[in-house]
């Protein structure tokens, strides 16, 4: 009896010591998250599954499971013109959006007839698509705007259907929690359940650029 007591407690230590060590790479390392929505096609498309590297650009720690922070993390550097990165949606906290990072604080961006200028250039962009020839105020001609201390112009890749800076501001860098890294494992959603031939095997391991 009392060697099965040890046996269960040592099964007990090694799933906590796990446990712990799970909550503290998702807090400050790596966490996974999931693309909901064509946003970001084509870099990033519906039913991604990524990772993300908060280590890097520094991440709000949060009490687990919950979205009360407990304070922000460091990180090695600031998000760059560029970077495809995770953060609090501002108008609700509670859920995550995935942007790529347009303007930084400092520069002045616009755009003219779909074609955004930072700084007065035209922004180098060979990621994104347009997929309809409508001009739109606001979402097709805007600024120029002048980008706060500590703040960031997001957009999606997928330009003309994309709900980002345009149409709710600013970015925080305290709302910043991490970047996209890697695409871990990716399926074809159109289908309710998990099928081999809908598994995207040839994005599985790409690298988010």
């Amino acid at each position: 009896m009392e060697d099965k007591k040890k046996l269960l407690w040592e099964y007990i230590k090694a799933v906590m010591t796990a446990l712990v060590l799970a909550l503290i790479i998702r807090a400050f390392v790596i966490q996974a998250f999931t693309i909901p929505s064509g946003s970001m096609i084509p870099t990033l498309l519906v039913g991604d599954y990524i990772l993300v590297n908060k280590f890097l650009l520094g991440s709000p720690v949060d009490i687990p499971f919950t979205n009360i922070n407990l304070f922000r993390m460091p990180g090695l550097r600031r998000p760059h013109k560029g970077d495809v990165i995770v953060f609090k949606f501002p108008v609700d906290p509670s859920k995550d959006f995935i942007k790529r990072v347009v303007a930084v604080e400092g520069d002045k961006i616009e755009a003219r007839d779909k074609v955004i200028y930072v700084n007065g250039l035209p922004a180098n962009e060979p990621f994104m698509r347009h997929t309809d020839n409508l001009v739109l105020p606001n979402r097709d001609n805007f600024g120029p705007i002048e980008i706060p201390k500590d703040k960031f112009f997001c957009m999606g890749d997928n330009r003309d259907n994309s709900r980002d800076s345009r149409e709710w501001g600013f970015v925080d860098i305290n709302d910043v929690k991490g970047k996209a890294l890697i695409i871990y494992f990716s399926k074809d959603t159109s289908h309710p359940l998990l099928r081999i031939d809908k598994v995207r095997f040839e994005r599985i391991g790409r690298l988010i650029q």
